[in-house]
């Protein structure tokens, strides 16, 4: 690693940043940093962990976010299954 810590760790929040933007949860961000960026699980989780504390209200309002897209989408599942169902 030829830069800086300080500029790794920022370039490593830059991209957690566009996880969070692509609605990803920590582990969704971990798995796609590892696979696509090659920068290991520990080291994102440590950045997330620190954005966290920092940041507690965005991440406690970004995750009931995402928690009422789910139980919309799974709401938004049923009704269009419904008919299906009865036409059976």
């Amino acid at each position: 690693m030829s830069e800086s810590p300080a500029s790794y760790i920022r370039m490593v929040q830059h991209l957690i940043e566009k996880c969070l933007l692509h609605r990803m949860n920590k582990e969704e961000c971990i798995d796609a940093l590892n696979k696509h960026a090659n920068i290991k699980p520990v080291i994102t989780s440590t950045v997330w962990g620190e954005l966290e504390k920092e940041n507690g209200e965005f991440f406690e309002a970004y995750e009931r976010e995402r928690q009422n897209q789910t139980t919309e989408a799974k709401a938004a599942e049923k009704v269009i299954e419904e008919p299906a169902r009865n036409e059976d």
